[in-house]
């Protein structure tokens, strides 16, 4: 689970009332990613920004960034292995490396993305799901 503050929550909600809660309207503008902190501004593909002043910033911070890239298997592959000493083989996920490390350095340009674009519907899934829950107590 992503946390996010209860005003960025607000602005989310803005975002997806806005796209008329198509979500594959919203899309990452652009990105950065300062060892600490991945930075993502958002936009409606039908009502691009001028500059990323006007997108919606959304910080997240390396743990989760991190966390989300284990859980979603992104830095890891299911493969054979042998076991050192009773000389079996058996099938595990093979870690290619730390997940940041792996985003870093490993992943290709195109698998940076699919990995932002997961770390988006996460959240947009995340957001719905967890704020309309009290709606089906009514």
């Amino acid at each position: 689970m992503i946390k996010i503050n209860q005003k960025l929550k607000d602005k989310l909600w803005w975002l997806v009332i806005s796209v008329d809660y198509d979500y594959s309207r919203i899309t990452v503008a652009d990105h950065d990613f300062n060892g600490e902190t991945l930075t993502l501004w958002l936009e409606d593909k039908h009502d691009f920004k001028n500059s990323l002043d006007e997108c919606l910033q959304l910080d997240i911070t390396a743990k989760q960034f991190a966390k989300l890239i284990k859980d979603e298997n992104l830095n890891s592959y299911e493969g054979n292995k042998m076991h050192p000493s009773k000389n079996y083989v058996y099938r595990t996920r093979i870690e290619i490396n730390e997940p940041i490390t792996w985003y870093l350095d490993d992943a290709t340009l195109t698998e940076q993305q699919w990995t932002r674009d997961i770390l988006l519907k996460k959240l947009l899934t995340q957001l719905v799901e967890t704020e309309t829950h009290g709606i089906e107590e009514w």
